[in-house]
């Protein structure tokens, strides 16, 4: 795993045996054990990393209005029993636009308005809740809905 593994050993003298995992991968989940022997005496603890996955389909740039699918998986072994899909904070109801199954979430027709943060949800049958978010952005123009723009003589028009 290196070089994404590091261990800080100015922190070992104080019993941090902590495991810096930067950046985390899906292959990445499973069970950590650490071990530290002192005086002939062996601690030790064991860690489950789980890891949860945004992807998007087909992958960035984003065009207005081509269609979309965000995908929301996690390494949780439950069932999953529920998904939610919030935008900028706001929980997004299913609608002909917006359309959530199984984990995945696809905008049939993104514009400029959908960019920004997108977090799903998962809830599994033993009541784990787990989150990510992902920075979605996307190309096409954000300009008046007009298509005519004045400008005074001599002015700067954008």
């Amino acid at each position: 795993m290196k070089p994404r593994v590091s261990v800080q050993d100015s922190a070992l003298r104080n019993g941090n045996f902590s495991l810096r995992i930067d950046p985390v991968r899906s292959e990445d989940a499973g069970l950590y054990e650490a071990q530290v022997t002192y005086d002939m005496e062996v601690r030790s603890c064991q860690v489950e990393l789980g890891v949860i996955t945004v992807t998007l389909s087909p992958p960035s740039p984003v065009v207005e209005n081509e269609p979309l699918l965000l995908s929301c998986n996690s390494s949780h072994r439950a069932n999953l029993v529920e998904t939610c899909w919030f935008h900028n904070g706001h929980l997004v109801p299913t609608s002909r636009t917006f359309c959530s199954s199984h984990g995945a979430l696809s905008i049939l027709r993104p514009a400029m308005s959908d960019a920004g943060s997108w977090r799903c949800q998962l809830r599994y049958s033993d009541n784990e809740i787990i989150s990510a978010t992902y920075n979605l952005q996307i190309l096409g123009f954000d300009g008046p809905t007009n298509p005519v723009v004045y400008a005074a003589a001599g002015s700067a028009a954008d």
